[in-house]
């Protein structure tokens, strides 16, 4: 645990560093051993970021409400905009103690995005649960569609395995997007509490009961997730080129749901109207016998 900079937040078994870049959690430790490693965001050092104010792909870099067009650039090496701008800014923190920290961010619409909008996080460790809760106002004298999330970033062992329950799987079609409503693959069938492919994996799935369980053999760790129930959708990530760590990201929206026909599950507010998510995660020794 050395080397970790950042707010630290400790309960006796979970050790947790947060940073006001991106407003996340950098590292993660439950009684030493490493459970959310820093794996992600614009610098690779976030081990768990908000999806704020709407998570994963916008296709085109624009959309619509009804006569009015709203346009963006890309935030990040990929060429659609990617994951709002939450895990990208500078969060101020409002109060913080060794179990809590809040934070906050204004985002005013600039040249990247077209959004106006104020966010307000908190993240809290006790009794080897780390929860996370996040909320964003509308700011904008318009209707826009919101939507929010969390990318977490976990240790990934060799037998590592995930268990969640869903009836909706989408495929991926070109631009890492959410291509049509398929089958679920066997190796993706959490249902049956499976072990994670070794291959590269970006899918959506919705109609998810909002619980999932982690399971580290070789650690001898298991973490319970629990996510609010507007949080139907996790997504599922793991890279082609790491085996460090996958991810399983709980979102109120399907990606790209801008461009269907129901939002996706994005939430369209008015000017000072306001949508929250959460969700946590508790960690346990493995019991035997």
């Amino acid at each position: 645990m050395t080397g970790q900079t950042g707010h630290h937040l400790h309960d006796g078994q979970l050790d947790v560093w947060v940073s006001t870049k991106g407003g996340s959690a950098s590292a993660a430790f439950f009684e030493g051993v490493p459970v959310l490693v820093p794996a992600g965001g614009i610098d690779g050092k976030s081990a768990c970021f908000p999806l704020v104010p709407f998570g994963n792909r916008l296709e085109f870099n624009s959309f619509n409400v009804g006569d009015e067009v709203y346009r963006f650039q890309p935030n990040s090496s990929d060429p659609l905009y990617v994951h709002g701008d939450g895990w990208l800014k500078d969060w101020a923190i409002v109060e913080n103690s060794e179990q809590t920290v809040t934070l906050s961010l204004r985002q005013h619409p600039d040249t990247t995005t077209p959004y106006d909008y104020s966010a307000r996080q908190r993240i809290s460790v006790s009794d080897g649960c780390l929860s996370f809760e996040l909320s964003v106002q509308n700011q904008s004298q318009k209707p826009l569609p919101f939507g929010l999330g969390f990318h977490p970033f976990f240790v990934r062992t060799p037998g590592v395995t995930v268990h969640a329950n869903t009836k909706t799987f989408w495929n991926e079609r070109t631009g890492h997007l959410p291509g049509q409503v398929c089958s679920t693959p066997t190796d993706l069938d959490f249902a049956r509490q499976t072990t994670l492919p070794a291959r590269f994996v970006n899918n959506a799935f919705s109609g998810w009961d909002g619980q999932a369980t982690v399971n580290w053999p070789e650690l001898a760790l298991v973490a319970d997730i629990k996510a609010t129930s507007n949080n139907d959708v996790i997504m599922f990530y793991t890279p082609a080129d790491r085996c460090d760590f996958f991810c399983l990201e709980p979102m109120t929206h399907l990606p790209n749901g801008h461009h269907m026909p129901d939002l996706g599950g994005l939430v369209l507010l008015e000017q000072g109207q306001q949508i929250e998510s959460a969700f946590s995660i508790q960690f346990r020794k493995q019991q035997h016998g």
